[in-house]
């Protein structure tokens, strides 16, 4: 078997399924660029239809393949800068090490993280420290896989308050055209996916989750279509009767175009539904 996924990746292809395609209430752009030094450039801006806010990000992103180097620049609008420099494969095969670290210099704030991650065969794990003064809080997640079954674990431990925060537990199983994921959060929230390529065309995807000590289910299905090697349409549903609708076009190598809709089919003439529109460059 190959490398297992990381812990939050389990469910992946559900999850696309159900988040991929959509911006209701965004008109978003997305600009990605590289320059003849290898300089990465990825822009990214939305407006909020019902609010009018703005937000936009910025990063750069540059390579050194050679000593396994990357350094990432990010700038948000909130005023906020992050630097982040990644080690891969150089320490070891397979482990990954990355300094990420954020200031805020409207209010002084600052934060700071060191990620480390170990992937091989049946084997992808990862530790996360959050460095603070009053005490790091650490996280951890592992995923072993052998034979197309997954299972992983996830804690956060506080340590100013000597106390477990967080601890998930995930099951799965994968093939190249079905994934199935369950888990349970905290003992006390579960919840499951499948996904399945029914052909090169169709791909649906179904997701339930509950909480102990409520009888409320909540329940969504969804399916994307690939119409032509250019254009899709995608589809969503669940138990509260919001259905998604979107819709994907490649203009042009480069230049694709977004557009999506919300309904609340309980309300379908009082209004309130949302359309979304987007559009990303690539260059």
């Amino acid at each position: 078997m190959a490398v297992p996924p990381t812990y939050v990746d389990l469910g992946k292809s559900a999850k696309d399924i159900f988040n991929k395609g959509y911006g209701f209430g965004l008109v978003k752009l997305d600009v990605k660029t590289k320059s003849s030094s290898g300089v990465e450039f990825k822009t990214s801006g939305s407006s909020n239809v019902d609010t009018s806010k703005v937000t936009g990000t910025l990063e750069t992103k540059y390579k050194w393949a050679e000593y396994g180097l990357t350094f990432t620049e990010k700038w948000t609008t909130e005023n906020t800068l992050g630097t982040e420099i990644c080690v891969e494969d150089q320490i070891t095969k397979g482990l990954k090490l990355t300094f990420d670290t954020t200031f805020s210099p409207n209010t002084g704030k600052k934060s700071g993280k060191v990620k480390t991650a170990y992937k091989r065969e049946y084997l992808n794990a990862g530790v996360d420290v959050d460095l603070d003064f009053a005490g790091p809080t650490i996280h951890g997640a592992g995923v072993a896989g052998y034979e197309g079954w997954l299972a992983g674990y996830q804690m956060t431990f506080d340590s100013a308050k000597s106390k477990m925060t967080q601890s998930n537990f995930a099951v799965g199983y994968k093939t190249a055209d079905f994934q199935l994921h369950t888990n349970v959060n905290d003992g006390s929230e579960f919840g499951g996916s499948i996904y399945q390529k029914v052909n090169d065309k169709l791909e649906t995807a179904v997701n339930l989750a509950w909480t102990a000590g409520s009888n409320g289910t909540r329940f969504g299905i969804a399916a994307k279509y690939q119409l032509d090697s250019s254009a899709s349409i995608s589809a969503k549903v669940n138990n509260a009767s919001l259905v998604g609708i979107g819709y994907t076009q490649t203009l042009r190598p480069g230049m694709k175009l977004i557009l999506s809709a919300l309904v609340d089919g309980k309300n379908i003439n009082a209004g309130g539904h949302k359309l979304g529109l987007g559009l990303e460059l690539e260059a």
